[in-house]
């Protein structure tokens, strides 16, 4: 079930954001979250009231809620924690246990492509009725499989077969296999194409897949149109949008000269003054493979359409939300110059009157579902 709405659970942007993200996406029920969310000021104590409301769900026996207070917990587990490889694996066994005759139903394969030394978990599906087209789906920086279980299932209702992965850095294949990110994308997508044989594939990407999916598309012809569900033209540009063009170029010119390294103290200050700071260093060095916060930083500098951009020739729509905590909407026009040969370019900015305004449309995602259905339409219509 799809849900609508936004809510002010939290002071602290990231946290009130990911508070509506385990309502709209985990089954999170607004009145307990909000009973504990005034109590939420650090990593620790999300863990905290996180495993607390797990353990009320379990103990009334509302198993989708448990799976989306226990995943969720997970979240703000740093890696050092004994309990997030348990808690994330409890999490996905339990949602595979109660969803199993949905599953099943909806006529959903699950699957392993070999891939490296390991492999990419794949949900997959055929389109209701006449099929429109093929859907090649993945999240972004942090996300799980399970999350889009309900956007799978609304793209099959409407026409589409449907392709839903992990790929490195992401869910279970950085929990359980520990492959780090890889900024090219296209090596994940095109094991998958190659295994499932597909071509003429509509490839989106949710909040770091906006820059993954066009990454694939530069580099894969197969895909034929690119939806990215966020604006996301460079990773170190989304990270100093905010700050002075003065500051921009210093940071930018002492990575290049070598001078990183005496950034990691500045960045251990920030990490105790702020928890939005805290997690994403502390997350970044165990998805990206990094040794300290500069490692890190070094690593998303990667994560660009710098430089291929101009690779990019296929049909493509970015959906960005005009209150999003993390990416500025004025980046649309940094990653607009660097699409000059896209067949064309649609791009769409949701507000908070849509309930769509934050990072990746959180409070409406029937509505950004449905307008990515509408344009893959139209597209088809025009070929």
């Amino acid at each position: 079930m799809i849900k609508k709405g936004t809510y002010q659970f939290n002071k602290e942007p990231n946290f009130n954001f990911q508070l509506n993200r385990l309502v709209m996406w985990g089954n999170g029920e607004p009145d307990e979250i909000m009973e504990v969310s005034e109590s939420i000021t650090d990593s620790r104590s999300w863990v905290q009231a996180l495993t607390s409301l797990a353990k009320k769900a379990e103990s009334e026996g509302r198993t989708e809620a448990q799976i989306g207070y226990l995943r969720m917990s997970e979240f703000f587990m740093y890696d050092e924690d004994l309990q997030k490889l348990a808690t994330y694996t409890a999490a996905k066994e339990l949602f595979y246990s109660c969803y199993a005759d949905d599953i099943r139903e909806n006529g959903i394969e699950i699957t392993k492509v070999p891939y490296l030394q390991g492999y990419l978990p794949v949900m997959f599906c055929k389109a209701v009725g006449t099929c429109k087209g093929r859907i090649l789906l993945h999240g972004g920086n942090d996300s799980y499989i399970e999350e889009f279980y309900d956007a799978l299932l609304y793209f099959q209702a409407h026409g589409f077969d449907v392709y839903l992965f992990e790929g490195p850095g992401q869910g279970g294949v950085l929990r359980e296999q520990n492959m780090k990110f890889d900024p090219a994308w296209e090596k994940p997508v095109g094991a998958i194409l190659d295994y499932f044989k597909l071509e003429d594939v509509t490839i989106i990407g949710a909040s770091l897949g906006g820059y993954l999916a066009p990454r694939a598309a530069a580099f894969d012809k197969r895909i034929t149109k690119v939806i990215g569900w966020s604006i996301f033209p460079d990773f170190f540009d989304i990270l100093l949008a905010d700050d002075p063009k003065w500051l921009k170029n210093f940071m930018d010119r002492a990575f290049r000269k070598g001078f990183a390294g005496i950034f990691n103290g500045l960045y251990k200050k920030m990490m105790k003054k702020s928890e939005l700071v805290k997690w994403n260093l502390m997350h970044g060095m165990y998805a990206y493979d990094a040794p300290d916060p500069v490692g890190y930083v070094k690593k998303i500098r990667e994560f660009t359409l710098k430089g291929i951009g101009d690779r990019i020739t296929q049909d493509m729509l970015i959906i960005g939300g005009r209150d999003d905590h993390m990416i500025m909407p004025k980046l649309f026009h940094e990653e607009y110059d660097l699409l000059p040969n896209v067949r064309s370019l649609a791009f769409q900015l949701y507000t908070n009157q849509d309930d769509a305004g934050s990072h990746c449309n959180m409070g409406n995602m029937r509505l950004v579902l449905d307008t990515m259905i509408g344009w893959i339409e139209q597209i088809n219509n025009k070929a």
